[in-house]
């Protein structure tokens, strides 16, 4: 279904709700919530799909759980320590906390870039630190870009290795707006900082940045505690794919993780789900 021309004032979250309800009210889907599902376990030729007062048996099952309820939270020396906020940015609310603060941001994705560039002009100060330099590319974001991105991750999942990030592997777009931030001295990137103190953080050379706010920009993890009965997990600790479909149970399908992590790969996953479901339910008679 088009997505037509969304506002671009308005925040995505809600640009996006209001395009799935709409595709959910067009089709009629019969979707059902608030479901917490606990667990997948195995029953005969069925899999069974648990919640706390309901439960299904299914032929199939896809998990589209993706990643956004799973942040990513790294550790490092001190970092209890921290009399300033800490928060990720699944907890982001816009730029107006951030005024008049001195801000650390950690990680090297778009988000990262994106939420330094929004808040930057109403804080304090900020400095903005990653494990590894930027790539930057300068060129506008193509399909073949993002296919690229995703191949990386695929080759990963279906060597049954944990996944990286379909953005940790996609470098960063040099847009009008990030060459104006650039320029402006916003995107001045350091290297991982040693450890986190009571007032902010510190480099081994022993400089220091006084913080009043650490913004974790370090992405997600998948979300999959609800497969744990499967035992689909491979010795390396990823999930052994081909394409969405999980080889240690063929029956369950996976969106959402993987090359499948992002608006990138999402759409091409869930119809290739569909098509290798419908070949099994159809050899099933």
């Amino acid at each position: 279904m088009a997505f037509g021309t969304p506002d671009v004032t308005r925040p995505a979250s809600e640009v996006v709700s209001e395009y799935f309800a709409r595709f959910e009210s067009v089709y009629d889907l019969p979707v059902l919530r608030p479901v917490d599902v606990q667990s997948v376990t195995r029953a005969g030729d069925r899999l069974v799909v648990s919640s706390p007062v309901e439960s299904w048996a299914a032929r199939a099952v896809i998990s589209a759980t993706g990643t956004w309820d799973r942040p990513f939270w790294p550790r490092y020396p001190g970092q209890e320590t921290f009399a300033g906020r800490q928060l990720h940015t699944a907890d982001y609310g816009g730029p107006e906390a951030f005024r008049g603060l001195r801000v650390v941001v950690v990680g090297g994705g778009a988000s990262a870039v994106q939420l330094l560039m929004e808040f930057a002009p109403l804080a304090r100060a900020a400095a903005w630190v990653t494990r590894r330099p930027p790539v930057w590319r300068d060129e506008p974001f193509s399909e073949n870009w993002g296919r690229t991105a995703v191949a990386k991750v695929d080759d990963r999942v279906r060597a049954g290795l944990p996944p990286e990030s379909v953005v940790s592997v996609t470098d960063l777009a040099v847009t009008p707006e990030v060459r104006a931030a650039r320029a402006a001295g916003i995107l001045e990137r350091r290297p991982m900082f040693e450890r986190i103190t009571p007032g902010g953080v510190v480099w081994a050379d022993g400089s220091r940045f006084d913080a009043d706010v650490i913004l974790w920009a370090t992405g997600f993890r998948a979300a999959i505690d609800h497969l744990a009965p499967l035992h689909v997990r491979e010795p390396g600790g990823g999930i052994r794919m081909d394409g969405t479909r999980v080889v240690l149970e063929p029956r369950l399908h996976l969106v959402g993780y993987g090359p499948s992590a992002s608006t990138v790969g999402a759409n091409r996953a869930g119809r290739a789900a569909v098509a290798e479901i419908r070949k099994l339910l159809g050899s099933d008679g």
